[in-house]
């Protein structure tokens, strides 16, 4: 037993409450069990009872055993003045307090914590694999709906951080994300970097000559140090060298990476599609904003790498003709982790439901994620059918399945009844 639980099990009233008594033989009602408080304090607030004759209503303490209330020095904290109840798993010992307690050991199913105590205990992929086809389909319509949610709020405060830095810069701040969903997991850190170190208003200027914006990112990069013999790194170097000068332009400083990876996922390959897409628009967030249709949104993203990169993959390595084209998997990723993300915060921050909700409907347009984390939840039969579906799947396996917290899980919750 531990205090999660008995919370869990005080919250839902699952013990059997037929003839419930104090330590002390007084006769138990329980009005209101009160509610769950997830601050500082009693465990449960405003709570309703009758011991004895008398009707008391405040708050509600949980503790294993009864001994834990001098043990966390509750008797003096000023917190916890209004208690009423102090429910315990086993009355271990008897500390004179001026409230009644309940112990509810042997009044739990002992199927409801034999459950438990297997999910905890499982090492397998999700803690509730063996029984998970168990739990309803409706429960798992509301609750991948609202892991969406949590999901999109949690991206949204990463949002709200960029704003900080930029003066609430939106166009910035999308600047910053999309670069960083270019680099992937391997360079996102070093391709944001890059965005930070270049400005929209000096991108701006340069936009119309594509290879300008491409001399500022991959001089940024510095990817073009050293010596060429090619005449286009030539060009774009003799071009870095001078708008470097102009704008002193401090290099990044973080490594690119290129080890491990597939040939259309280099980074040189990414920065020159990213220079196309600068090239091809502006004002790109405010105009995805005003975009309705999915299908629009693609074809502003949909972009392919100039000429020179057909037949290379870097710099002075020629190699054989292929169209480097950004593909319908690396815009759905820049819609999952970019578009979606920025769109939801954009409209929660100026309370514009509609594009909320615009969000949540381009998601449930898009073909799902395939990964580690979808691929299990598949084999286990659990449906994955948009990118609604993986987002939800990927936060409850990483923010409820990874550590075990079943008990604040919808699926879990239904599973234990």
């Amino acid at each position: 037993m531990n205090e999660r639980l008995l919370q869990f099990i005080w919250r839902f009233q699952y013990f059997d409450k037929m003839a419930l008594s104090t330590t002390d033989g007084d006769t138990l009602f329980i009005l209101h069990p009160g509610t769950l408080n997830t601050n500082q304090g009693p465990d449960f607030l405003e709570a309703k009872i009758k011991a004895g004759k008398t009707i008391w209503a405040g708050h509600v303490e949980l503790h294993v055993y009864s001994s834990d209330w001098v043990l966390h020095g509750h008797s003096n904290d000023v917190n916890y003045q209004n208690i009423i109840l102090h429910v315990v798993w086993e009355n271990n010992t008897a500390p004179a307090l001026p409230f009644p307690v309940l112990e509810l050991k042997g009044r739990v199913a002992g199927l409801l914590l034999k459950r438990y105590s297997d999910l905890m205990k499982a090492p397998v992929f999700i803690p509730c694999e063996k029984i998970i086809q168990q739990a309803p389909p409706i429960t798992w319509l509301a609750w991948k709906e609202s892991l969406l949610v949590e999901r999109l709020q949690q991206k949204a405060t990463a949002v709200y951080s960029y704003l900080q830095q930029n003066n609430s810069h939106w166009e910035e701040t999308f600047w910053w994300m999309l670069a960083k969903n270019f680099g992937a997991v391997v360079n996102s850190g070093s391709f944001e970097s890059i965005a930070r170190s270049l400005p929209l208003s000096i991108l701006a200027r340069h936009k119309n000559q594509l290879h300008q914006t491409e001399a500022l990112l991959f001089g940024q990069a510095l990817l073009l140090a050293g010596d060429f013999t090619e005449d286009y790194p030539i060009l774009l170097q003799k071009e870095y060298r001078f708008l470097q000068k102009k704008y002193a332009l401090v290099p990044l400083a973080l490594p690119l990476h290129f080890l491990r990876m597939r040939p259309s996922n280099f980074p040189g390959i990414r920065l020159a599609q990213l220079a196309m897409l600068i090239h091809h628009s502006s004002h790109l967030f405010s105009k995805i904003k005003e975009t309705v249709l999915l299908k629009d949104v693609i074809a502003l993203l949909d972009v392919t790498a100039n000429d020179y990169w057909h037949y290379h993959y870097r710099f002075d390595e020629a190699a054989a003709y292929k169209p480097k084209r950004m593909g319908r998997q690396m815009i759905t990723n820049i819609l999952i982790n970019t578009v979606a993300p920025i769109l939801f915060a954009y409209g929660h921050m100026h309370r514009e439901d509609l594009l909320k909700e615009r969000a949540l409907k381009w998601l449930e347009e898009m073909q799902p994620e395939k990964n580690v984390i979808t691929n299990g939840f598949a084999a286990l039969g659990i449906e994955n059918k948009n990118a609604w579906d993986s987002q939800a799947l990927i936060q409850l396996k990483k923010n409820y399945c990874s550590s075990k917290r079943c008990l604040e899980c919808a699926v879990g919750n239904k599973l234990l009844k």
